[in-house]
């Protein structure tokens, strides 16, 4: 089938030769495209949306033929929920306790654990109602519920969340593994201290303690000290070697004590050199090795993984290492090996590699996923793999038979090897009753899911079926046959009930209508033409409505298309004629146009005609696609040239005044014949008419004399305020306070907004309002007290006043409106040291409100949110980088704005960018009044003329914004500072007016950091340890670990 945009031009064709009122039923039909060939299975791709006969593609390949019952439903087998038989059951990852899930499983796997932890008193457990869901309470309880779960509980995995949660675990926080590992069973070793049972107090000793001593020998004297210490893990440094031997070797090998760290000796009572040695006496039958792979790196304050390949035996002697006793075995078996994934200590996933204590299988732990090896040997596989980076490209050593290589590993177990005189029902450790009762229960749970999802399975299927067989029925039905009833069904909706993840609603035609109640042309393609016969089947399964048949085809919406299309392609034609009529000198009556309708005409004629087209559509003003010729409006846009033309929206209304008549502005139309104005109103009937001898409005005649004579009168005010005070307007010969003039004792005050804005209404008198007020309230306070002394005015609050000779403020007493007189005096004081001069002011300072404005200026300075700050880096030598060139980055507008809002005044010099030579802070102020201003003054002297201060700081190349608050704290401002400038927080060098920034705990305000303030940023070389500096951009906030759990008894 063709394009759909050529079945809407074919359907539209008959227009060029066929007048509106000479429409037939033949042609109606054509329009609603209801004689198309039906497309036949095979031919289309997919639906063709402008033929309504094409019933092809809409959902219906789905229903026809055989159908897979499981496409009736998307319910998973519950079953794949079920544990597998001789499997391990895993734990669901709530976020980022992937840490924790590895060390439950090794722990869960330790069988003198598990047992001892089910012989725990629970009488929580054992008077529990099976009614209700069992919650525990204790950690222990916790870790005997979850370890009865995982080995007797039919669900592939289960969820710990109530441990988690009992413990106080952040979910969404990936933890320190090794740190959770300490932790967590000193937690359990106070829990079952509590027990009655000495057996069970001492349990965690028994299997993870031993003991070494710290040795100690005088090199003086000779004399030996030994400090005895428990261990319940050995923490072993990796850095430097290639096997396990090496690391033990390490940590047991000899330290000198010199210099410094010279060792008391008590038979000699004074410091001395000496040595010192770890000695291990015991060794636990659960040997947990520690390998130190997350270490603290001083250069960038922050941990880092040592991503270093790390060789251990499955089978560990250990008695080269325990001095003295050499006839005692101590042999170990590995039982596990806990992995890190990934190169940062801050990120990464953790799963577990645990033998089996009964069979000797070798299983992986990845949270819901458990995974059997093959054979009875460890293979790690893929997880040695996932470190492997551009930067990081290290090839894994060879490894000897009985050996395994990993970087990724930082925890080793290893269990010392029994007898083989031991009995072998210790491996078997059976759930008490009290306990298999509670897994009995959720066991039930889960079946009764189980049961409930195969209900909602076989449901759906026999839902499908069903419909299945409906479609089948009806779809046969659904093609329309030529002379037999039809009706017109929405394409939407017959896909929706093809579909069967969706609902069928009833069937709504009401957005197909148009105006006239009947189907709208354009919505032809977006509804199907179906036999009568099977529009009523599904009327009645489903029903809806209005129903559309062969009598709502709508005339009047064809007619007004038709008249629409006929102008279109007759609107070049009359283009050209009328561009050639106007051209004619008129001899005859005419008709005034407007200049800009008449250059834009073709383009409004298009913009009535598609408005006309509009208004036959429904309400919801979207069509069905654009009609076959509304391309040619792009050909028009070009035509429009000025503003005001793109803004018309009527013809002629350009000519036409607020008052609905003919425009004044005789400039602004044109003359033209009758014959253009007939052609014209054949596209414009509702334009206003105006004939040669139509007079102008008369309303705005007398408006337009009245504004002449207003401007007049503007003018001359204008003119005799500036020569009354002409020194003001050109600011010549004003008084500075600092300097107080001779031959006077009083100089008056007013707000240098009045100055401002009359100098505006001086400069444009017919543009600007005239000035009335003084408004000196403005620097006033709420009682009438004047809000400024004579030390502020010179310290920078002169830049809100202007200062006026007494010959001046008679004239402005003359000529405006004075709320309040506002004057400074000065008179001399003879003092014992000399005459001095004194300052008052009237009004009187208010000093309670002065004083509020003070102490509400230096608190919005220290608390304050979302305040601007500036980072400018220092170059090599310590010095300011060339102030004087711009930031490169600053746009063009930006200068042109503020050009536009400082008009610099000639033989002045800049005043809007002022900095001491320190690199002190710019301070801005209000321009308006003094007593909202929440700025503090500022240093240096300011022109007492009045030249209004920029508030816009000038950025300086190699200097940055940020967004910052007060309580943020020195280390956060250096994480910002990291991203804008690429510098390493422990390579930043902050300092302020000369003050270094050092505290990265204090906050910004403690450390006098206010809005507008200029850092500087010198910055040391950057190391070259890219993933110490990948660990970082990952540490956004202080790292706070454990604090605030369970863990640390919280």
């Amino acid at each position: 089938m063709a394009p759909r945009l050529q079945l809407e031009k074919a359907a539209w064709r008959w227009v060029e030769s066929v007048k509106p009122e000479d429409i037939r039923q033949e042609h109606i039909e054509l329009a609603y495209r209801v004689n198309l060939p039906a497309c036949k299975r095979g031919a289309c791709r997919r639906n063709c949306k402008g033929n309504p006969n094409c019933l092809v593609g809409i959902g219906e390949q789905a229903w026809l033929g055989e159908i897979d019952e499981n496409a009736f439903h998307n319910i998973d087998d519950p079953n794949s929920e079920r544990r597998d038989k001789n499997t391990f059951v895993g734990l669901t990852n709530l976020g980022a306790t992937c840490y924790v899930n590895t060390f439950l499983q090794v722990w869960f796997h330790n069988l003198e654990l598990r047992r001892s932890l089910y012989q725990c008193h629970n009488s929580r457990a054992q008077e529990h109602n099976s009614e209700s869901d069992y919650e525990p309470q204790s950690i222990c309880e916790h870790l005997q519920y979850l370890f009865a779960l995982l080995q007797n509980s039919n669900r592939k995995y289960i969820d710990p969340s109530g441990l988690v949660k009992a413990l106080g675990l952040d979910t969404g926080q990936q933890q320190d593994a090794q740190e959770f590992s300490k932790l967590f069973l000193s937690l359990l070793e106070d829990t079952l201290s509590k027990q009655k049972s000495a057996n069970l107090q001492n349990v965690i000793q028994r299997q993870f303690c031993g003991q070494f001593s710290y040795v100690t020998v005088c090199n003086q004297c000779g004399r030996s000290s030994a400090l005895l210490s428990k261990f319940y893990e050995l923490e072993l440094n990796i850095q430097g070697h290639k096997n396990l031997n090496e690391c033990v070797t390490e940590f047991l090998k000899e330290e000198k004590l010199d210099g410094e760290n010279r060792y008391f000796c008590e038979s000699c009572q004074s410091k001395q050199n000496a040595t010192r040695r770890i000695k291990l006496h015991s060794l636990p039958p659960t040997l947990n090795l520690q390998l130190m792979r997350f270490v603290f790196d001083r250069q960038t304050g922050h941990k880092k993984k040592l991503n270093t390949f790390i060789s251990f035996p499955e089978q560990l002697d250990m008695g080269p290492f325990m001095e003295g006793k050499q006839d005692q075995k101590f042999v170990y078996e590995l039982s596990a090996v806990l992995i890190h994934r990934g190169i940062s200590a801050y990120s990464g996933h953790y799963i577990a590699h645990v033998k089996d204590a009964r069979t000797g299988d070798w299983y992986k732990f990845n949270d819901e996923e458990i995974e059997k090896m093959e054979g009875k040997k460890l293979q790690l596989g893929i997880e040695e793999d996932i470190a492997e980076t551009v930067k990081s490209q290290t090839r894994k050593p060879k490894c000897s038979k009985g050996y395994h290589c990993s970087r990724n590993a930082y925890m080793l177990v290893y269990k010392v090897q029994e007898e083989e005189s031991s009995d072998t029902p210790t491996t078997n450790v059976e759930v008490p009753t009290f306990l298999q009762r509670l897994v009995d229960q959720d066991n039930r749970k889960f079946e009764e899911w189980c049961s409930e999802m195969a209900d909602m399975r076989k449901q759906s299927v026999d839902k499908g079926k069903a419909k299945h067989e409906e479609v089948k029925e009806l779809y046969e039905l659904l093609p329309a046959r030529d002379g037999e009833p039809y009706e017109f069904i929405p394409l939407d909706w017959l896909k929706k009930w093809l579909d069967d993840s969706t609902a069928t609603k009833e069937i709504d035609t009401t957005f197909f209508l148009c105006s006239h109640g009947k189907l709208h042309p354009d919505k032809v393609g977006d509804s199907k033409r179906v036999s009568l016969q099977a529009a009523q089947l599904l009327y009645e399964r489903y029903g809806g409505g209005p129903r559309l048949d062969g009598s709502s085809l709508c005339m009047e919406c064809v007619s007004q298309r038709c008249r629409v299309l006929r102008l279109k392609n007759q609107l070049n034609e009359d283009f050209k004629e009328i561009s050639n009529l106007v051209k004619r000198t008129l001899s005859d009556e005419g008709y005034w146009v407007g200049k800009a309708s008449l250059r834009s005409w073709r383009q409004l004629a298009m913009d009535q005609l598609e408005e006309d087209e509009q208004e036959t559509k429904h309400s919801n003003g979207q069509t069905n696609g654009q009609g076959p010729h509304t391309n040619n409006s792009k050909d028009f846009s070009s035509e429009l040239s000025e503003s005001n033309e793109d803004e018309m929206k009527t013809f002629n209304e350009d000519i036409v005044c607020s008052h609905g008549g003919l425009s004044i502005l005789e400039t602004e139309r044109k003359l033209v014949s009758s014959e253009v104005w007939t052609k014209l109103r054949e596209y414009f009937p509702k334009a206003p008419e105006f004939t040669k001898n139509q007079e102008a409005c008369q309303q705005c005649l007398t408006l337009e004399q009245e504004e002449k004579d207003n401007e007049a009168v503007s003018k001359m005010m204008a003119l005799d305020q500036k020569n009354q005070l002409l020194n003001l307007f050109h600011e010549k010969n004003r008084p500075i306070l600092t300097k107080w003039p001779q031959g006077t004792d009083v100089l008056y005050i007013v707000p240098l907004f009045f100055v401002d804005e009359w100098r505006k209404f001086i400069r444009r008198p017919t543009k600007c309002s005239p000035v009335s007020n003084v408004g000196n309230t403005l620097l006033l306070c709420p009682h009438g007290g004047f809000m400024f002394t004579y030390d502020s005015l010179i310290n920078g609050d002169a830049q809100h006043i202007a200062l006026l000779w007494p010959s001046e403020w008679d004239v402005i007493s003359r000529l405006f409106i004075v709320d309040q007189p506002i004057s400074i005096h000065c008179f001399n004081q003879t003092t014992p040291s000399g005459p001095s001069a004194q300052y008052t002011t009237q009004p009187d300072l208010c000093w309670e409100c002065r004083e509020s404005f003070l102490f509400q200026q230096q608190r919005d300075l220290r608390e304050y949110t979302q305040a601007t700050i500036y980072i400018r880096k220092v170059i090599e030598d310590k010095r300011m980088m060339k102030e004087a060139a711009p930031e490169l980055n600053a746009s063009s507008s930006e200068a042109e704005e503020e050009r536009e809002e400082h008009p610099k005044v000639d033989g002045e010099r800049d005043p809007d960018f002022s900095q001491s030579e320190d690199g002190a802070k710019r301070q801005k102020l209000s321009d308006t009044c003094a007593a909202s201003s929440t700025a503090a003054p500022t240093t240096n002297m300011t022109k007492l003329g009045g030249i209004r201060r920029s508030t816009r700081h000038r950025k300086l190349r190699g200097e940055k914004a940020l967004i910052v608050s007060a309580n943020q704290t020195l280390k956060e401002l250096k994480i910002q500072i990291m991203h804008a400038f690429s510098v390493a927080p422990f390579d930043q060098n902050l300092s302020i007016d000369g003050k270094s920034l050092t505290d990265d705990s204090a906050t910004l305000g403690s450390l006098g950091v206010i809005p507008e303030s200029i850092i500087c940023l010198k910055a040391d070389e950057p190391i070259a340890d890219y993933a110490a500096m990948d660990d970082v951009y990952q540490v956004r906030m202080p790292e706070e670990g454990f604090k605030g759990t369970g863990l640390l008894g919280h």
